[in-house]
């Protein structure tokens, strides 16, 4: 994964008031730690903060105005619950060649047999990798899968380097029978009832009235 670099602001004012004047800067306010050093509170700028996170495990080079530079990983990215944009970073610095545990994501690819319902069990899974060489992800070929095939976590083909850290039985991926209408009849049925939602119970077709003769 190539790095991206970021230039960054060393941050002295802190709070709710001082985050908002940054954000309305359109810049990030973050933090800087690990390796046993003190927290570093930076500043990062908003449009390149952004264009980078949208990589998972976004590997960046935090070069901070006036001081050193750091490699880091987002640990923590907390977005606005409505507009999204970010709000506040959490950086962990990071060292050439050490492990690190990271989330990676599951792509499944190909089709199952046309009766099998493909059930992702696990959207993404724990790896331990190198910090300068994490995979975007794990691709899963679903090709061909008959109903109670199930892919666990020790199937995975894990690219050079890159171990799991969970345990291997986590199952991944589970191909069962699709459902069929009375099923699924049933089971919003059962839903509707934990929900306390009561169902209308149809009625009686009115018959047509024949005219009066005259």
């Amino acid at each position: 994964m190539a790095e991206v670099k970021i230039h960054a602001e060393s941050r002295t004012e802190f709070g709710k008031g001082a985050a908002r004047r940054i954000r309305r800067d359109n810049k990030v306010p973050a933090v800087l730690y690990g390796h046993g050093t003190d927290p570093v509170h930076i500043t990062l700028p908003g449009h390149d903060t952004m264009l980078a996170l949208k990589t998972a495990n976004a590997l960046l080079l935090i070069e901070v105005e006036g001081s050193e530079s750091h490699l880091a990983l987002p640990k923590q990215v907390q977005r606005d619950p409505i507009k999204g944009f970010i709000e506040h970073v959490d950086l962990v610095i990071v060292r050439r060649g050490e492990k690190v545990q990271v989330d990676i994501a599951v792509h499944l690819e190909g089709e199952a047999v046309s009766d099998a319902l493909v059930v992702l069990e696990a959207q993404s899974i724990l790896v331990e990798a190198e910090a300068t060489h994490i995979p975007d992800g794990v691709t899963v070929s679903i090709e061909g899968l008959e109903v109670g095939a199930q892919i666990h976590a020790s199937d995975l083909q894990l690219p050079t380097g890159t171990t799991l850290a969970i345990e291997p039985d986590t199952l991944v991926v589970n191909v069962t029978a699709q459902p069929t209408a009375e099923q699924v009849d049933a089971e919003m049925a059962e839903a509707e009832a934990e929900a306390g939602v009561q169902r209308d119970e149809p009625t009686a077709a009115e018959e047509p009235v024949a005219a009066a003769a005259e």
